[in-house]
């Protein structure tokens, strides 16, 4: 259990049966009585955003999360399939679940998949993929510009900008966090 003195950015709570976590939080203490702790919550299911007001007694109880390595597999229709590297158990989660993560999922990537009561609710992919060119256009002996970058699209029809000496077929390390081109692979 936490107390509201524990509360901070960050923290997974339980509400009502569903979890939510920190994402503003603010402490005041009037001239008399309790303090008071203003926090904005966001529900880690639905996405919605509550701004609760707490006291100083009020207690929370820990969010029953568990993160667990699993091995993304395929997609169909909405749906993105990922194994536990464990026990080869499927689950399933929709395209709002994954987000802007499908953007780099490639056969038998490892992510970690975030469960709230044996349930599936989100994905948190490694920090860096490497990814291939299948679509680029040439460079044009002179195009030297400071700065200069061209579209590329990637195997996963991800498309993103690069320096202009990438090609098609060349590998790639993109930042799963920010989608932006890190470096070339080295062969």
């Amino acid at each position: 259990m936490y107390t509201a003195s524990d509360l901070r950015k960050g923290l997974k709570i339980q509400i009502d049966n569903e979890p939510y976590v920190i994402i503003d939080f603010q402490f005041s203490k009037p001239g008399k009585g309790q303090s008071l702790y203003r926090c904005k919550l966001k529900n880690m299911i639905t996405g919605a955003i509550i701004d609760p007001t707490y006291r100083s007694g009020d207690s929370f109880q820990k969010a029953d999360l568990e993160e667990r390595r699993m091995q993304y597999l395929y997609s169909q229709e909405d749906e993105f399939c990922f194994m536990d590297v464990e026990n080869y158990e499927q689950t399933f989660l929709s395209a709002d679940q994954v987000g802007d993560a499908k953007n780099f999922l490639t056969d038998n990537l490892d992510a970690e998949i975030l469960f709230f009561e044996d349930r599936a609710i989100g994905i948190t992919l490694p920090n860096f993929v490497d990814l291939t060119v299948i679509k680029a256009d040439p460079w044009a002996k002179g195009d030297s510009v400071a700065g200069d970058t061209k579209p590329v699209t990637l195997e996963t029809g991800y498309v993103l900008r690069v320096p202009p000496f990438i090609e098609e077929q060349t590998r790639i390390t993109v930042d799963t966090r920010t989608g932006e081109y890190v470096t070339r692979v080295k062969e």
